[in-house]
């Protein structure tokens, strides 16, 4: 130790050095993640419609019900390949992202007639391009459960959502109980190779977000999935 350096002021650079390791490993964590999914949507890609398409339907349809009610510019996180753009409203502005450039390709196909699908472009949902407020609609179907840091994708879909707008979520949340929750909790370990984490609780999403949960809908096949509404506060009222 140096004979300047006081012992508390050698415990902080010891600390900060500590936390800037743990920090280091975290994105490097987060890296080896990111690359899992990648690959397991590079092997599902070329028959994700065939396997997906009707245990996804549900979900699928009541979340682009709902946002053919709302009007402006909607932001799809995880397009996937594009089953849901063609039916959306036609004066709705759609812009999509995705992990997989595999999964992309696809849906770049489905959009060559489809005027009002703006961009679709390869983005990580955790780290969003896009300034603060920028969209009046954020949907992400299917998407929460197969990113390496939840908490962090959430923070990004409502930094990206104007204020009043909407955030909607449709996922598979985990069993409390039951035999569904002992089958998810086993089907943890496959995690990797499946590219998505069946054992998510409700309750491990809804503590990683202020905005208020406005509706919860339960959706077939055996209510495996849920439709979550969020709306983001607005902006106070100015003071006279």
């Amino acid at each position: 130790m140096n004979r300047s350096e006081t012992f508390p002021e050698r415990l902080r650079f010891i600390a900060n050095r500590v936390k800037s390791r743990l920090k280091s490993l975290r994105r490097e964590v987060a890296r080896l993640d990111e690359t899992a999914v990648r690959t397991a949507y590079a092997r599902w890609a070329p028959y994700y419609d065939i396997v997906f398409r009707a245990p996804l339907y549900w979900g699928r349809q009541a979340a682009v019900k709902h946002i053919n009610t709302l009007s402006g510019h909607v932001l799809e996180a995880g397009v996937g390949t594009g089953m849901s753009l063609p039916h959306y409203r036609e004066d709705l502005q759609i812009t999509g992202i995705d992990l997989s450039d595999d999964m992309l390709e696809r849906a770049r196909l489905r959009a060559r007639e489809l005027p009002n699908v703006r961009e679709l472009t390869t983005m990580d949902a955790g780290d969003l391009a896009f300034p603060d407020d920028h969209f009046d609609v954020v949907v992400a179907m299917y998407v929460i459960t197969v990113v390496p840091d939840p908490a962090r994708v959430m923070r990004e879909l409502e930094r990206v959502t104007k204020p009043g707008g909407t955030v909607i979520l449709v996922n598979h949340f985990s069993a409390d109980r039951g035999v569904r929750a002992h089958v998810e909790r086993a089907l943890e370990r496959f995690a990797d190779r499946l590219g998505w984490n069946a054992d998510f609780p409700k309750s491990r999403l809804l503590a990683r977000t202020a905005m208020p949960l406005e509706q919860e809908t339960t959706l077939p096949p055996f209510g495996l999935f849920t439709l979550l509404t969020f709306k983001k506060p607005g902006r106070p009222a100015a003071a006279d």
